[in-house]
């Protein structure tokens, strides 16, 4: 339960007895989604990570947290379906656009946008949450596809990690929706 209600408007309005449908899956709630706790957080690449916060394997999506503790990049990709970015902290933006996201900017990406992520060292971590959707083409420098990265080697990546670490391999199961 929430906490309780001491002077809001509608502190005396009971909460609905039938929460979820027959078949539905509760909700994901994760405090500190963009923890400082490094454990939480495996490699995108040798200077990004990620913390999964949902992941959907069936529909190939997931939302995480990117951060990048100093100068970060994520080599060259597109994404054939939409992707949803909010900047929490740091900055960070694309080689090829002339933007800079900072602490609160969105970012709408279309399908089919070819980009290089690139985190700048401001002296604080990036962190971004991203929901992405479909996988992530790979690109060689002359825009040509050389391989792909979806939701299912992405469940790998996060499995191994926190295997590693030793939270657990299962803790990525709680995630799936």
């Amino acid at each position: 339960m929430s906490r309780a209600a001491t002077s809001e408007f509608w502190k005396d309005i009971p909460p609905i007895a039938r929460v979820f449908r027959t078949d539905a899956m509760p909700e994901t709630y994760i405090p500190d989604a963009a923890t400082d706790d490094e454990r939480y957080y495996f490699p995108l690449s040798p200077t990004v990570f990620s913390r999964p916060l949902w992941i959907s394997p069936q529909r190939n999506m997931w939302a995480d947290i990117l951060m990048a503790k100093e100068a970060g990049l994520v080599n060259r990709h597109y994404h054939p379906h939409q992707v949803f970015a909010y900047t929490i902290q740091g900055q960070w933006g694309y080689l090829e656009h002339d933007w800079t996201a900072s602490a609160g900017d969105f970012v709408y990406e279309s399908p089919g946008e070819g980009h290089t992520l690139v985190a700048y060292d401001t002296g604080v971590p990036t962190k971004i949450m991203f929901i992405v959707t479909g996988p992530l083409i790979w690109l060689d420098e002359n825009g040509e596809s050389v391989g792909h990265y979806d939701v299912h080697d992405y469940i790998a990546d996060a499995r191994a990690h926190y295997d590693r670490v030793g939270i657990g391999a299962q803790y990525i199961d709680g995630l799936f929706r």
